[in-house]
């Protein structure tokens, strides 16, 4: 009998047993093919040698120096190479856990920016629908996902929502893509002067939507606006690159392809690739140098701040990401997998979208294509198609509720960097298979 708490106590998943690049490996020596890097973690796959032998020094020479106390060498390289290739006016890395932790540590030094250049009225955050942005209880709340958030809204921070930009469903027949973005970003100029300009402190959203809506992509111009409706209003744009981050999606920082620089970043999954639990929240240097010269200390912090081994870790799998020209194959591979999807999936009946960046790539399924009418709920299609995957020894990221929280299906691919021609046809392969089980045409 096993004593540990399950995500799911009725279902006892495989034991894994080994990783070897795109593949794991269960106790019964069955090999599944990770198309999902778990939940868009394993960027480098599973078992890179560089990485494993980075982490084995960084052991003999530190394992734990507590931040209250100290600094590293593995922090600060880290920080330097974060810096060194970051957006506009970021200048300074707090390294924490996880992703809930570097949003959780976002929006508190939102908070604090304020406070201390006395603007204490300011402490509203406005955040999208259908996005996701942790599970800690501050960024649950600046999540828009309904489902997650229902058990837990006493608990949470009051915040609200505008609409996603989500062109396939929500763009008007008479609007260019333009149009469609300028209307749904002009949203949030709305939602602060219905808030107070005086109120507000932050808007929060991912560049490209993750596992809510499953790799959702902004149309041109609209992060462009987003960008001048903050800069107008004083509000702070954090930036979620948590999922979509860390060459995700063919750039180094998501943001890069929509021509804008956050204020606050937050990032985890491959930014340690796995081999590390890491996240990191990124800052411009005006944010720091209020702290500095304000109070001088942040009121916030965990145990495992700067952990020097995972840092040793993430350093070296950004210098992989970079040195090894992977930004670019995400582009290649990212374009081809989109391609192969395409000629199989194109015009299935009951995939209504494929879209994504990079290697970034979401299926939204439908019962019926041509309206794009949602399959009812409570035939819970997402996860008869995960469970079809599965047994077909394909890891994926399905999930429900695309739409509204509750109707909508799709399946969310965000596979290794590392992945060859031949991977993607095993892929694309599986899909298929596991497609034709949970949704029988």
């Amino acid at each position: 009998m096993s004593h540990v708490f399950p995500r799911h106590t009725k279902a006892r998943p495989p034991v894994a047993a080994s990783g070897t690049g795109v593949y794991l490996t269960d106790q019964q020596g069955k090999q599944y093919i990770d198309a999902s890097g778990g939940a868009a973690v394993s960027c480098l796959g599973h078992g890179d040698a560089e990485i494993i032998a980075t982490i084995k020094r960084q052991l003999d020479r530190l394992e734990f120096a507590h931040t209250g106390f100290f600094t590293s060498e593995a922090a600060e390289s880290l920080a330097d190479l974060l810096i060194q290739n970051a957006p506009a006016d970021i200048d300074r890395v707090y390294l924490v856990s996880g992703g809930s932790e570097a949003i959780e540590a976002a929006i508190k030094l939102a908070r604090q920016y304020f406070l201390e250049i006395n603007q204490p009225s300011r402490h509203k955050v406005i955040a999208r629908l259908q996005s996701y942005h942790g599970n800690t209880l501050g960024a649950l709340a600046a999540g828009g996902n309904m489902w997650r958030r229902k058990p837990f809204a006493p608990l949470m921070i009051d915040t609200t929502h505008i609409s996603p930009c989500y062109a396939y469903r929500d763009q008007a027949d008479h609007e260019s893509e333009f149009e469609y973005g300028q209307r749904v970003a002009n949203e949030l100029e709305a939602e602060i002067l219905r808030l107070g300009a005086d109120q507000v402190m932050a808007f929060v959203a991912e560049p490209v939507v993750g596992a809510t809506m499953g790799a959702v992509t902004p149309v041109e111009g609209y992060f462009k606006r987003i960008r001048q409706i903050c800069d107008q209003y004083g509000v702070l744009l954090i930036l979620d690159e948590v999922m979509c981050g860390m060459g995700r999606t063919g750039s180094l920082f998501a943001c890069e392809q929509e021509g804008i620089a956050p204020d606050i970043c937050a990032l985890a999954k491959g930014l340690g690739a796995g081999y590390q639990p890491i996240g990191a929240m990124l800052c411009t240097s005006d944010i720091y140098s209020a702290i500095e010269n304000g109070t001088g200390f942040f009121q916030h912090g965990h145990t495992y701040l700067g952990h020097p081994v995972a840092c040793a870790a993430a350093g070296a799998v950004v210098s992989a990401i970079l040195e090894r020209n992977l930004i670019p194959r995400v582009q290649c591979q990212g374009e081809k997998l989109m391609g192969e999807l395409t000629e199989r999936f194109g015009e299935h009946p009951n995939i209504g979208d494929i879209r994504g960046r990079g290697l970034l790539i979401g299926m939204e399924f439908v019962r019926d294509r041509e309206s794009k009418t949602a399959f009812d709920p409570s035939l819970e299609i997402n996860r008869a198609f995960k469970k079809a995957a599965f047994e077909a020894g394909l890891i994926c990221y399905p999930m429900g509720g695309t739409i509204d929280g509750q109707h909508g299906d799709h399946v969310l691919l965000a596979p290794p960097f590392i992945i060859d021609d031949n991977h993607i046809g095993e892929i694309v392969d599986k899909l298929d298979t596991a497609l034709k089980v949970a949704i029988p045409v």
